[in-house]
């Protein structure tokens, strides 16, 4: 009837740490993007961002009166 001796400190310590390890990974898995797709959304943000300035009206600058 004698078992191991464990230090329940240590126990609860190494228990915690193994759940912390699965949650990041779900965590990983759930919200983390790999590198490419982040290139490919700055692409597509810096696209969208140059075409609406290029389309940006500028107000006429030989009129100093709006009427």
């Amino acid at each position: 009837m004698s078992g191991k001796i464990v230090n329940l400190r240590t126990e609860r310590k190494r228990r915690g740490r193994a759940d912390a390890a699965e949650k990041a990974a779900q965590n990983r898995a759930l919200h983390g993007r790999t590198k490419t797709e982040r290139q490919v959304e700055q692409a597509r943000r810096e696209a969208a961002d140059r075409a609406h300035e290029g389309r940006k009206v500028e107000p006429d600058k030989d009129r100093s009166d709006p009427d």
